[in-house]
């Protein structure tokens, strides 16, 4: 029992009590924000490995950002990163960072189903499909439900059957051979079922964008109800965009 309350004294407690405002430490990099400072814009452009810097004005898709830093590592009067953790969004168009716009990421209450709160404000279950992911997306979900984040006080819980789901949590870039387990697994959850893109690769192929290994045929069919950037996702980003489409803040 002494060592037990000697390590509580060293790390404190684990748990976040309100993991809606929580603060993040250290290097973590989050919402972007871009200064109307002149630069080489053709140089910055050039940095990104998945085209998510646009120029003229600049812009940072964080669809396709992988957070690597290298934009604000050579151009920090240009580009600096927040620990904003809260990057979700319903809208993919929200998710592009715009020079001299420092505002919050929201999701569009117009496009959120009225069925989504109803039927699952209070409890959601859902299936996780790595469709070629490279498993740090998955093992951040699975660190979702640890005794830090603990996503269950909310309802939500990741289940093993799709069937058991009331929709699906997809990571990786949908490899041509996960396109149709995909399809598959999507089809035995019962209806009404939500989509939800967690991380990166997910939501635009990331460095995976233009490589044949990849079907993104899926989500021409599909409509997405959530985009969590992130490379790998945060827990909390994930929580917290999650509890955004559920409307269910409450801690």
């Amino acid at each position: 029992m002494f060592d037990n309350l000697k390590i509580l004294w060293h790390q404190g407690k684990q748990y976040i009590p309100d993991v809606t405002e929580a603060k993040l430490p250290g290097i973590f990099r989050g919402r972007p924000v871009i200064s109307n400072t002149e630069v080489d814009e053709f140089r910055l452009a050039e940095l990104c490995p998945t085209h998510a810097i646009s120029t003229a004005p600049v812009s940072i898709d964080l669809g396709k950002c992988t957070f690597c830093g290298e934009c604000a590592i050579q151009f920090p009067e240009k580009i600096v990163f927040t620990k904003e953790y809260k990057l979700s969004s319903n809208e993919r168009e929200r998710l592009i960072i715009k020079e001299e716009v420092d505002q919050p990421i929201n999701l569009n209450p117009d496009l959120i189903r009225a069925e989504i709160h109803r039927l699952f404000g209070r409890s959601l279950k859902l299936r996780q499909v790595s469709a070629g992911g490279d498993n740090s997306c998955e093992w951040e979900l699975n660190a979702a439900n640890n005794v830090q984040f603990d996503i269950s006080r909310f309802g939500i819980d990741f289940v093993a059957s799709p069937r058991h789901a009331d929709g699906i949590v997809i990571t990786g870039p949908i490899s041509a051979n996960m396109a149709e387990p995909l399809e598959r697994c999507y089809r035995a959850v019962p209806n009404p079922k939500i989509i939800i893109l967690a991380g990166t690769d997910a939501i635009s192929g990331g460095i995976f964008a233009d490589s044949p290994a990849v079907n993104r045929e899926f989500l021409l069919h599909h409509t997405v109800d959530l985009y969590i950037p992130g490379n790998p996702v945060h827990p909390l980003t994930f929580i917290n965009g999650v509890l955004d489409l559920l409307k269910n803040i409450s801690v």
